[in-house]
């Protein structure tokens, strides 16, 4: 027996799990993340290298995204490689999409949301208005419905291949003024990601532009937003919203975000890079993602955690809201939801998947007279 199949034996002994997160984000954030152990193919004779820009331009997400990516060739014996870049280092956030399907990237992991302009399914994909609100929740729409499936039959059709789901945490809104109900969101100048979550506060009365994260910390020192929708305290914070805002306005107790409590990211790749890899390397990367996902979202959890006493030691007002304002959203949002899922088939799919799983006796927070009169067609 060779030296290179006894140290590969004693590998696969030492480290028998694919599927494990590391016990704190401060692990990968500091050190190299291990995982499954590496499978490099014996005829694989050079590295391949993947250009991956992520939708993080700084803090928290944007450092455990650069220390992940630098464990990967590591992991796997030098056959695989990702060179990372912030967001916009080499195509502007919105047009990360486009970068990678043109060949400028190779893949990216970006806040899936940013697409439903040009697929309006991808709305459903990462968290609106009223709709799934705890990662769990997502996780049954991927992995006890058909939800990863259909997702990638959708991005198929683009030539991208959908990996997984990245968790995320929930959004808030910084704002110049407070905000405590439902009214105070009238005409007021506010920054959203598109989307449901756009029309939602477009409802509510709010004058809604569409930016880009790495233009939110300008508009509110120019003043051309007064308030805006980004990431949560962590994140926040490291961009220094506290020094353009002094009022921050979240969900009721329990639910941090009515809007964005789960923020998805995704990892995705140009179809024909992915097609490149072994059947072992696909496997293999799927189980890495997965893996990114928990460090990822125990990373942003943790910072969040720490951040809040920040916010707070700066002035910043935070307010929650009222209970009474649940039903108000809910009557907003409930057309919206069907409004999209008539927009493509796609969508369609997408919610009726998500639709059985709120009117289950698992969650159980969406009944029929909610919609009454309402129906999907597309």
């Amino acid at each position: 027996m060779t030296t290179e199949r006894k140290d590969q034996l004693q590998n696969t002994v030492e480290q028998p799990g694919r599927r494990r997160a590391l016990k704190t984000a401060a692990a990968v954030v500091g050190t190299a993340a291990v995982s499954a152990p590496f499978i490099r193919n014996a005829a694989a004779a050079e590295t391949t290298t993947w250009k991956v820009q992520t939708s993080w331009p700084a803090g928290i997400g944007l450092q455990t995204f650069k220390a992940w990516c630098g464990t990967i060739k590591e992991k796997t014996g030098g056959e695989l490689e990702f060179k990372p870049f912030a967001a916009k280092e080499v195509v502007g956030d919105f047009e990360l999409i486009d970068g990678v399907k043109n060949g400028v990237l190779e893949a990216m992991n970006s806040f899936t949301l940013y697409w439903a302009g040009k697929l309006p399914a991808t709305a459903f994909l990462s968290s609106y208005l009223m709709g799934l609100r705890y990662p769990h929740e997502w996780d049954m729409f991927f992995y006890s419905k058909d939800g990863l499936k259909v997702t990638r039959e959708i991005f198929a059709k683009q030539g991208l291949y959908y990996v997984n789901r990245i968790h995320h945490g929930p959004n808030i809104i910084h704002s110049k003024k407070p905000i405590r109900t439902i009214e105070d969101f009238k005409d007021l100048k506010l920054r959203v990601p598109g989307g449901m979550i756009a029309e939602g506060f477009a409802a509510a009365g709010a004058k809604t532009t569409l930016l880009p994260g790495g233009e939110v910390f300008s508009a509110l020192e120019k003043g051309t937003i007064e308030a805006a929708d980004y990431t949560g305290p962590a994140v926040n914070w490291d961009l220094g919203f506290q020094q353009v805002s002094k009022f921050i306005w979240t969900g009721p107790p329990g639910l941090e975000s009515i809007y964005q409590p789960v923020d998805l990211m995704d990892f995705v790749v140009r179809m024909d890079v992915h097609n490149k890899l072994s059947p072992k390397m696909k496997s293999w990367l799927e189980d890495e993602v997965q893996v990114y996902s928990n460090v990822h979202h125990a990373a942003i959890q943790k910072a969040d955690l720490e951040a809040w006493g920040k916010f707070e030691k700066a002035g910043t007002q935070i307010n929650r809201m009222p209970l009474e304002d649940l039903p108000k959203w809910q009557r907003i949002a409930t057309p919206i939801w069907f409004k999209w899922a008539n927009k493509d088939h796609d969508a369609a799919r997408l919610f009726k998947m998500q639709l059985e799983l709120m009117e289950s006796h698992t969650l159980g927070y969406v009944t029929p007279d909610m919609y009454k009169g309402l129906k999907v067609e597309a």
